[in-house]
């Protein structure tokens, strides 16, 4: 027998609005009829068959790729077997699942969210037309090879990170700054878990990290380095034509205690060169660093051997800032900006590898600002030397050793006179410009003075003089005269 009430002369079928479990109290339709505490039950257990799900298809999937590999090793030509395949499988079932649970706790009266959660389940996931390279496969294979030796701990963290990877496939949409706060609670939370569940040692838990940063900053990185919505290509572009300007800062200038001349410290510079640039090739913050290091320890190295003892911190910021204005490195402020954002907080602060990269981050900072003062010139010495009009005098021919190369004795000879030769043509520029100025003046001043005489002294043009008649024209008496006589000739 059902009750009924009226409100509003609306009839109400109050068995209707009971929890569909029977606990007797009110459902509520946006929990499908359930009650606040049958419908987390059910979402609970839900969950929870989802979780276990996972976990076995994440074992499958693992012991499918051994297989494969295994496989593929054992028989030549055959084509190995991607981690990205099993990969895409397991996104589509879980994509399936999240689907099916949505469905199962949402409201029956909404329709369109219906529609919509039918569309999501239809649409393929980001990574079925993800192509991954040969470096993906590896790190996979390695990282899964690495988390065997942990058992149980190990397949947490596997079932961790093919989690967050997945989420983070869906949050692209999102600022690179929130993608990088979620990515640094990612770290953190996996730490925290593995020191307090796990009991596993932080020395351990240090090397776990890098390897989860590895593989999940090699999937990640063709989407989170120098994003599209970020300014960090300006910035790049920005701090390359700033060092191309500073190309004629010498190491005198930044008091830098490096000996080139010794073959032993230029072989180092170059060293040190080559690590700050190869930076750019590595895709995992860690490997960022690494070169990072390696490019310092090489500065150290060279000041240890020009100065015949070890080396100090004010000794080894100039040495870095002179590398960078003389290396360049690619997308520099790309780099610093992707290891600061998706780096291991715990290695960024603690460590050389953390103090390194804080003295690159102060040297970009330095050539951004630098200016006259920083390098104890005058004003307009720096704003000729970056305007190009000339460069610092270098080394004078007498203070050159007796075995130094003679190639470059003449090629800085040479660059002596072409400064020279460039000063006399901008002063020869400048005596042509000002004759040309001096002749428009002088042919303006006479055209004003002529102008001023005509205007003083006006041309009169007066009408013709009328013809000029005869002589005798004005005799009256004309007609009295005698003609006029006639010559003869006689015959003699």
């Amino acid at each position: 027998m059902s009750l009924k009430s009226e409100r509003r002369g609306i009839h109400v079928d109050q068995s209707e609005l009971l929890c569909k479990k029977g606990c007797g109290y009110y459902g509520n339709p946006a929990w499908q009829g359930f009650c606040s505490k049958c419908w987390r039950e059910e979402y609970h257990k839900a969950r929870q068959k989802q979780i276990q799900e996972d976990w076995e298809l994440a074992e499958r999937l693992q012991r499918e790729e051994e297989e494969a590999f295994a496989s593929s090793q054992s028989s030549q030509g055959a084509q190995s077997l991607t981690f990205s395949k099993f990969e895409e499988k397991k996104t589509n079932e879980k994509t399936r699942k999240v689907t099916t649970v949505k469905k199962f706790f949402s409201a029956s009266s909404r329709v369109g969210s219906k529609k919509a959660e039918i569309q999501e389940a239809k649409a393929p996931s980001p990574s079925i037309n993800r192509q991954t390279s040969i470096e993906t496969d590896r790190v996979s294979k390695e990282f899964i090879e690495f988390l065997k030796t942990f058992h149980k701990t190990g397949q947490e963290i596997y079932k961790q990170t093919k989690m967050f990877l997945e989420a983070m496939h869906y949050k692209r949409d999102l600022s690179i700054e929130e993608q990088s706060e979620c990515t640094q609670d990612f770290y953190q939370n996996v730490a925290e878990r593995m020191q307090t569940r796990g009991k596993v040692p932080p020395e351990r838990v240090e090397k776990i990290m890098d390897q989860i940063e590895k593989y999940i900053m090699t999937r990640l990185y063709k989407y989170v380095f120098c994003p599209e919505t970020t300014d960090d290509e300006k910035k790049d572009l920005a701090i390359q034509k700033r060092i191309r300007a500073l190309h004629w800062v010498t190491p005198q200038m930044l008091c830098v205690p490096v000996n080139e001349e010794i073959s032993e410290v230029s072989d180092m510079v170059v060293k040190a060169i080559t690590d700050i640039i190869e930076m750019d090739s590595k895709r995992v913050p860690r490997d960022k660093l690494a070169c990072i290091t390696k490019c310092s320890k090489h500065i150290f190295n060279a000041i240890k051997i020009t100065k015949n003892e070890p080396a100090s911190a004010d000794d080894f910021l100039p040495t870095l800032i002179y590398i960078v204005l003389k290396g360049n490195p690619p997308r520099l402020q790309s780099n610093i900006q992707y290891i600061t954002r998706f780096c291991n907080p715990s290695r960024l602060m603690t460590g050389e590898d953390g103090y390194y990269f804080t003295n690159l981050c102060c040297a970009v900072a330095f050539i951004e600002k630098l200016d006259a003062q920083s390098l104890n010139l005058s004003q307009e010495d720096f704003d000729r030397y970056m305007s190009g009009q000339t460069s610092p005098r270098k080394q004078e021919s007498e203070n050159w050793s007796p075995d130094a190369c003679l190639g470059v004795k003449q090629m800085y000879k040479n660059l002596d006179l072409l400064s020279q030769l460039n000063e006399r043509q901008e002063r020869i520029m400048s005596e042509a410009k000002k004759l040309e100025k001096d002749l428009i003046e002088w042919t303006d001043g006479i055209a004003k003075e002529v102008q001023d005489i005509v205007e003083k002294y006006p041309l009169e043009i007066k009408p013709p003089n009328q013809s000029l008649a005869a002589i005798d024209s004005e005799n009256v008496e004309n007609d009295k005269l005698p003609p006029p006589l006639q010559p003869q000739v006689y015959a003699g």
